[in-house]
């Protein structure tokens, strides 16, 4: 019984999800072998401020640049 956990922010809805699992799951049967019903993913949403990368949280992270102004 193959477990999949993927870890990443909140915002995405339940048809990214969906979408998602069911690629990941024809992947894994193609490529490891097994049945798709022995296949589990485990989405687990981590706020912002519990991620941390290279020492910063990435609440903390800069906003996106603003396009030039022409």
């Amino acid at each position: 019984m193959p477990m999949i956990r993927v870890e990443m922010f909140p915002g995405r809805n339940v048809e990214q999800k969906r979408a998602f699992a069911k690629a990941v799951t024809d992947s894994f049967v193609a490529i490891c072998g097994g049945t798709p019903q022995s296949v589990h993913i485990v989405f687990a949403e981590v706020d912002k401020g519990d991620w941390a990368t290279a020492g910063k949280l990435a609440s903390d992270a800069a906003p996106a640049a603003s396009p030039a102004k022409s």
